[in-house]
């Protein structure tokens, strides 16, 4: 229903007042109004309590300090390797070192780590092996210092954010000291993590973009300019430590998407400036981020120069460059030709070269014939010969001419060591159902159909060469029709736990049924250096990625490795060990402050409750007070923008199928946190401003932000040893000072 003027029917005619009773009606109506507005405090009222515009950077300078005060506090504990130290602070020792390494994550994240540790003095020599390694003599506080750094940030960020969208100091305030006072925050920015690196972007993109749309009113302006730019900045550094980068690049890009419509809108706005706008928003928020994550991985490939345990992950063309790599400086004939003796290499991430040795496949285990498998290692047994599958001939003959090897010929290969052939026929794989045997047969190269191969070359015509290390070629089986190919799964001792080696029947093109040729001995043919046939940086870029992309999804759980559910998440059902497991070890458990995740997870329900009947209301075209305006306008986009931010950073998490943990919630945690500043301060203002009196309107407003960071602090005060450590008895023990804080049973502290 619509609200009316007083005195004015609903169509807009006035109100006809009775006859001889109208004068004093009115009046006693007027008086009884203004009583009510005595007795009610506006909410522009409760604003202009709030501090002056001067007590802003007092609260930024005080909410910082007591960030990085809550982070560096006791950061040197424990002096050994916590949970995920093991990888990122390796990983920061093979930068040092030069040393190629491979992680499922976009490089930049422990490109800084590593740097952070070169700079502090540290010379990448420590091991990191294993959780609960002491560090002794080396410096890791450069290291934990560094992330406990931009996890101090996230503080001010967050604060910065709240404010330009509510413009309101309580509302700042209150969000700064959730993310203060969580202990969940407190211990990921305590260590050698990728997540403080990673949140410290996320943060820096959404203060950027909120800045540059307080900037809408003056754009192409300086400030314009640097927001907008610093929005690309920190998207491309989002985007190089973690994949999970994309759902803030997706926020920015749905932000820039309303505003490009809202200007197209704007008929004042000529096509000229319209299109000034998007090309802006093009370069800044498109071409910069790509330039800036394209030169991370420039920089990536330039240090790590040398071999190392990242190599089988990657073509053998790649591992070509790698300094100390078999395949580096080395020289061998380009094109593949009848008589040569190659190995075989799997395409599938960490696959392995065609193999076989002269055990047999034991009873049972379809025909008993000679294994064949993949082996990841450079050995003798590796190497097979090319031969014509309807000749005889020996092609090494230095008097027979040279035959090229084309792509569609029919071949038999030859195990070189056994002089077996490379065989294949309807008895089961001994591992994968419906995939075929595959087996070496034959004596002195001489077998039967069952031994020929068409050799095909991905992405060429008939008749074309073959390139060893570029061309990726499938083996299909000529009788049966299957393809050769790796299944990944790892055999019984019976063989030699090597990889399994199948014939698929499903025609189906993955990693796992191509191959390249990376060793290649023929005498008949001249030597080329590998050099000529190294990769582009488009295509190591492209293969790196494919390569990442297939390592996350191949993740799988460690040994008694704790995992969780979305769900868990917000509830705070389940934490992690960070440290120590036994009373007598030195605790760190990452768990979020119970008082604050709750508090998040009902303020989500709240809000979007808010934001329904606030959407309704304008829907029905009731008229509001400019004060209730301003609050409808802070709740519908300040507060959409922030869901918004949520909802991007937690429901993918749903779908995806690699295995999940309990600090994947936390950037959304970050949203949920900003969320409930923004969501108390309006619902305050607006008990303060339209239910009460003027006597104790101020005095609610101020209670209420005061109980709420009073809880807040208080909880911290119970829970502070899961972050900063624990020594004794577990909180199973009812001698634990611990026992009366275990809320939860699936908590393991």
């Amino acid at each position: 229903m619509r609200r009316v003027r007083p005195g004015a029917a609903r169509g807009g005619a006035p109100r006809m007042l009775p006859a001889g009773g109208g004068q004093a009606e009115a009046g006693q109506r007027s008086g009884q109004r203004r009583r009510r507005e005595a007795r009610r405090l506006p909410v522009g009222a409760v604003r202009s309590a709030a501090p002056p515009a001067a007590a802003r950077p007092a609260a930024l300078a005080l909410v910082t300090l007591l960030s990085f005060v809550s982070r560096f506090y006791r950061l040197p504990e424990p002096p050994h390797v916590c949970w995920d130290e093991t990888h990122f602070g390796k990983m920061g020792s093979y930068y040092i070192n030069r040393t190629f390494f491979f992680d499922v994550h976009p490089p930049l994240g422990k490109m800084l780590i590593g740097l952070a540790g070169y700079l502090s003095g540290y010379d990448g020599t420590f091991p990191f092996q294993k959780p609960g390694d002491r560090y002794e003599q080396h410096n890791y506080m450069g290291m934990r210092g560094f992330c406990a750094f931009l996890g101090s940030c996230l503080v001010p960020f967050a604060y910065l954010t709240v404010l330009e969208l509510s413009k309101s100091l309580p509302a700042a305030l209150l969000t700064a000291f959730i993310i203060i006072f969580d202990t969940g925050c407190i211990t990921l920015s305590q260590y050698i993590l990728l997540d403080p690196i990673l949140m410290f972007f996320l943060m820096g993109a959404v203060l950027s973009m909120v800045k540059c749309n307080s900037c809408a009113d003056r754009p192409f302006s300086a400030s314009w300019w640097f927001w907008l730019s610093l929005t690309g900045v920190n998207l491309a550094g989002a985007m190089g430590v973690k994949f999970v980068g994309l759902f803030v690049v997706l926020l920015v890009g749905l932000n820039t998407i309303y505003d490009l419509w809202d200007l197209l809108g704007n008929l004042s706005l000529s096509l000229v400036m319209l299109g000034k706008h998007l090309l802006a928003r093009v370069l800044c928020l498109i071409l910069l981020p790509l330039a800036l994550y394209t030169a991370t991985f420039a920089v990536h490939f330039t240090v790590l120069n040398k071999s190392g345990p990242g190599d089988g992950f990657f073509s053998s063309a790649f591992q070509s460059q790698l300094i100390g790599n078999n395949l580096h400086n080395v020289s061998v004939p380009e094109h593949l030709a009848y008589g040569s003796v190659v190995t075989m290499k799997n395409l599938r991430m960490a696959g392995g070269y065609l193999h076989s040795h002269w055990h047999l496949y034991p009873e049972g285990v379809g025909a008993r014939q000679q294994q064949v498998t993949a082996y990841l290692h450079k050995d003798l047994n590796n190497l097979w010969i090319i031969k014509k599958h309807d000749s005889d001939a020996d092609p090494s003959d230095p008097l027979s001419p040279v035959e090229f090897v084309r792509h569609g010929d029919i071949i038999r290969l030859e195990h070189k060591e056994t002089s077996r052939n490379l065989h294949s026929h309807q008895h089961e794989a001994p591992l994968t159902r419906k995939h075929f045997q595959v087996t070496g047969y034959g004596i002195n190269g001489s077998g039967d159909s069952n031994d020929f191969w068409r050799i095909e070359v991905v992405g060429r015509r008939t008749g074309k060469l073959i390139k060893v290390l570029r061309s990726q070629v499938r083996l299909t089986h000529v009788a049966t029709g299957c393809i050769l190919g790796s299944s990944g799964k790892t055999l019984p001792k019976w063989g030699w736990e090597q990889v399994e080696v199948t014939c698929t029947p499903y025609l189906k093109e993955t990693p796992n049924s191509l191959w390249n040729f990376e060793d290649h001995i023929n005498p008949k043919l001249p030597n080329i250096s590998l050099d000529v046939l190294k990769p582009s940086f488009a295509e190591i870029l492209l293969e790196s990625h494919m390569v990442m992309i297939r390592g996350n999804s191949g993740l799988k759980p460690k040994d008694n490795e704790v995992t969780s559910k979305p769900w868990h998440w917000p509830i705070n059902y389940q934490g992690l060990r960070f440290s120590g497991v036994n009373e007598t070890d030195f605790r760190v458990y990452l768990l979020g402050n119970p008082v604050i995740w709750w508090l998040n997870l009902v303020t989500i329900g709240l809000y979007l409750l808010i934001a329904l009947s606030t959407a309704v209301t304008l829907k029905r075209g009731v008229q509001l007070t400019p004060e209730l305006k301003e609050l409808s306008s802070i709740v519908l986009r300040g507060g959409g923008q922030i869901t918004l931010g949520w909802l991007l950073h937690y429901l993918p998490f749903f779908m995806m199928g690699r295995v999940l943990y309990f600090h994947h919630y936390f950037p959304a945690m970050l949203f949920s946190s900003m969320l409930t500043g923004i969501t108390w301060d309006t619902l305050l203002k607006f008990c303060a401003g339209f239910l009460l009196p003027s006597t104790t309107a101020r005095k609610v407003y101020g209670g209420g932000f005061l109980t709420l960071i009073l809880l807040i602090v208080y909880s911290f005060y119970l829970f502070h040893p899961l972050s900063y450590g624990m020594i004794g008895p577990m909180a199973s023990d009812p001698s634990s000072p611990m026992a009366g804080l275990r809320w939860m049973d699936s908590w393991e502290f």
